[in-house]
């Protein structure tokens, strides 16, 4: 069973800087959906291990990436094969890079292939799922080149904009000091009581 997807999007980033994005498997595999991790093998070849989730199906897909095509700056092509849930998965995702007065156009097209217990066993819920799961991988790029690096850079995370601002130390009233028992009128001790009258 094959599925194919298309589509574009725009980025404020050159085609150099997009093309340089797209072909760093240690930017762009993490953004693959249902990441788990992945082992780089040099500047072309990694292994990306994702979850798989179809219905009531559960499992996890090792999948070989290789940078099949990349012509800079104005084409990336990935292809992977891998094993998940007794079947084969065949993926492929290319790019295609245009320049714009604003950035660069990137046209992207995609397939996925899956043959065995999968594709038997999910039946029509595979390609919604597909679908979904390369949406969600479009969408990562998308933000991830949504700023110039020079933009990326001046903008501070939430955490460094915390740590960058002076810490404001509380200011402490002065604490007063509670009078002690002797000073309020109340002895701490009390003498003992004088017997009025003698037993005879």
């Amino acid at each position: 069973m094959a599925i194919t997807f298309s589509g574009e999007f725009t980025s404020p980033r050159t085609p150099d800087e997009v093309y340089d994005f797209l072909c760093d498997a240690n930017k762009f595999g993490p953004l693959l959906p249902d990441f788990e991790s992945m082992s780089v093998e040099d500047a072309t070849h990694f292994t990306v291990k994702v979850r798989v989730g179809v219905g009531n199906i559960l499992g996890m897909a090792e999948i070989k990436m290789e940078l099949a095509e990349s012509v800079r700056p104005i084409r990336a092509q990935y292809q992977g094969r891998g094993k998940a849930v007794g079947s084969q998965i065949a993926i492929s995702t290319g790019f295609d890079l245009s320049p714009l007065a604003e950035g660069t156009r990137i046209a992207w097209q995609g397939e996925a292939s899956v043959l065995g217990k999968l594709a038997l066993l999910a039946g029509g819920m595979l390609e919604p799922v597909s679908r979904k799961n390369i949406q969600m991988l479009m969408d990562g790029l998308r933000s991830s080149l949504a700023y110039t690096p020079a933009e990326w850079v001046a903008q501070p995370t939430p955490s460094e904009a915390v740590q960058s601002a002076p810490a404001q130390q509380p200011v402490q009233p002065p604490q007063q000091e509670l009078p002690s028992a002797d000073e309020q009128g109340t002895p701490a001790e009390q003498p003992p009581q004088s017997q009025t009258g003698s037993a005879e």
